[in-house]
């Protein structure tokens, strides 16, 4: 898993409340066990027409957003059912981190679990971000995981929560697995004082 400690980065505004697991990612491409090619699935039923070409409405169409790591969704981002393909498909398409107002639970563990992170921010920073992004749709934000700081594109900073757990594997690039190896030198010191080493 690649670490994450600072990330600067255009927004992708999609101002949608209860985005739901399917709407992010279909059902019909859940026949998959692995996150190749997930990307394309990404918001399919927004992001393409019905003759299979890209809906020019849609925000990821917008050359604009091209490249930018940075979702900003509307409230109750990832309700819905718990598919891990959901979180795949965002990171596949290069996106990073989500910021809304709340996530649902399943939706921001997994999303923890694959590297991608969902900031919570108050409904006065979402709606300014909103509007900057309005105004000018190249802005940027400046997210330091370590102080846990967003910095506006005015330059303006709020802080947001996480566990100490998930900050940890996310700034070290490591999965639960990962993590769990990274202290098998302390595990097997523990057992030896225990009689339980092999």
């Amino acid at each position: 898993m690649e670490c994450f400690k600072t990330l600067t980065s255009g927004i992708i505004p999609l101002a949608r409340d209860d985005v739901d697991t399917d709407q992010i990612i279909p059902a019909r491409y859940l026949k998959v066990t692995d996150k190749a090619g997930l990307a394309d699935g990404l918001f399919s039923s927004w992001r393409y027409l019905s003759d299979g070409s890209p809906n020019p409405e849609f925000i990821l169409n917008n050359h604009e957003v091209q490249g930018a790591q940075v979702l900003l969704a509307g409230d109750n981002f990832g309700c819905g059912s718990s598919r891990e393909h959901a979180p795949w498909a965002l990171a596949g398409w290069g996106i990073r981190a989500v910021i809304s107002t709340s996530f649902a639970d399943i939706f921001r563990n997994n999303a923890l679990k694959n590297g991608l992170l969902p900031i919570v921010v108050d409904a006065d920073t979402q709606r300014r971000l909103f509007a900057m992004t309005g105004e000018s749709p190249t802005v940027q934000v400046t997210i330091d995981l370590a102080s846990q700081t967003l910095t506006l594109p005015d330059g303006s900073q709020v802080s947001f929560p996480i566990d100490a757990f998930n900050k940890t594997c996310l700034l070290e690039g490591l999965d639960s697995l990962q993590y769990l190896l990274h202290h098998a030198p302390e595990i097997e010191a523990y057992e030896r004082t225990r009689g339980w080493a092999l």
